[in-house]
């Protein structure tokens, strides 16, 4: 896996804003999706605003996908998608309504093209390799159910085309709502890292983009080093004594329950003689990071996630609490897979 499966929404009107988080990106093929029919986009500078854009983009090595209709090149005052990709250096077109697709596979084009896949029931798909772009979805409560987006990815897939969805961010969202830009409607309002993490692992999403303005450096950096390692990292904060937990790779032992992570190298951790007090036993939501204590006498030491609630035990001690927003990671670990523990920003 590559950071060339995660790429960002860039906006016109947001670019001076995103341009900073950009500049780390530079020369890395980055995947960037623009639109290029909104509305509320247009100023009188905008054909001027868009060339410069796309024009930094290119010279900065960055891999463009823009949405278009015939109104974009009616706008731009351009004749054909052609010339319109060769002024705009953009790689990638994805087709709105308007445009015959039959007509387009039988010309010759020096730029791929990307398939609404949100409408796919009223299209074929005919080709392979071909990318299907979902769309995102501002207002809460319209966006994806789990069911309907597995039908039609699983559809896609049978044809060996390449699927394609959003995210919603964490520090800047775009408006006018400033609700999140996510293709799932149950990712909404979670971490944009685990929301990543679920479209790559648990759905086989190829590309994933950033839908609003801005992401935290601290899930930026997870997002990243995910992409780079494919190793889930739980973030959590854990009492100071038990900080050698952080950074290590643990494993899901293969027999733990549906609901239940059991660590497998956690025992080694309780040193012969040294025991572990009960302290803190209370009731084990869904995310509590739990250390067995002395009452369980061989178990002492042993590490656990849980996966669902549990009530309390004199004999498990709690130790940390996942946060809600990164409890998707969970349904993501499954037996035989290693993780890590990192402590929580306070972002």
């Amino acid at each position: 896996m590559s950071n060339k499966s995660f790429g960002f929404a860039v906006y016109v009107s947001a670019f001076k804003r995103q341009r900073p988080f950009l500049e780390k990106l530079k020369n890395q093929n980055t995947p960037i999706f623009t639109s290029l029919h909104l509305n509320e986009e247009v100023t009188e500078s905008y054909i001027k605003d868009v060339e410069e854009m796309c024009e930094w983009l290119h010279e900065n090595n960055f891999w463009v996908m823009a949405d278009v209709s015939p109104l974009t090149l009616e706008r731009f005052e351009e004749a054909s998608l052609a010339t319109l990709a060769r002024r705009l250096h953009l790689d990638n077109l994805r087709l709105d309504f308007g445009f015959d697709l039959t007509e387009l596979r039988k010309k010759k084009y020096d730029l791929s093209f990307t398939y609404n896949a949100s409408t796919l029931l009223n299209q074929d798909i005919e080709e392979s390799n071909d990318y299907y772009m979902h769309n995102f979805y501002p207002r809460p409560e319209t966006g994806f159910d789990e069911v309907f987006f597995t039908a039609l990815n699983k559809q896609i897939k049978e044809k060996s085309g390449k699927t394609l969805a959003f995210i919603s961010g964490d520090e800047e969202k775009r408006g006018p709502l400033f609700e999140g830009l996510p293709t799932l409607e149950a990712h909404r309002y979670l971490s944009p890292y685990a929301q990543c993490v679920d479209l790559i692992k648990r759905h086989k999403i190829d590309k994933v983009f950033l839908g609003d303005i801005k992401i935290s450096e601290y899930e930026l950096d997870l997002l990243l080093t995910y992409l780079n390692d494919e190793l889930i990292r739980l973030p959590v904060e854990l009492p100071e004594e038990l900080h050698y937990l952080y950074h290590e790779r643990f494993t899901v032992r293969i027999d733990s329950p549906s609901t239940l992570i059991r660590v497998q190298e956690s025992r080694e951790y309780a040193q012969a003689g040294k025991h572990v007090e009960p302290r803190n036993t209370l009731k084990r939501l869904k995310g509590s990071v739990t250390m067995d204590n002395e009452r369980y006498k061989r178990y002492s030491g042993e590490v656990q996630v849980t996966k669902s609630d549990y009530p309390e035990d004199e004999r498990v001690n709690v130790i940390g609490r996942i946060s809600e927003k990164y409890h998707l990671l969970l349904k993501n670990l499954e037996n035989g897979e290693q993780f890590m523990f990192v402590a929580e920003t306070d972002e």
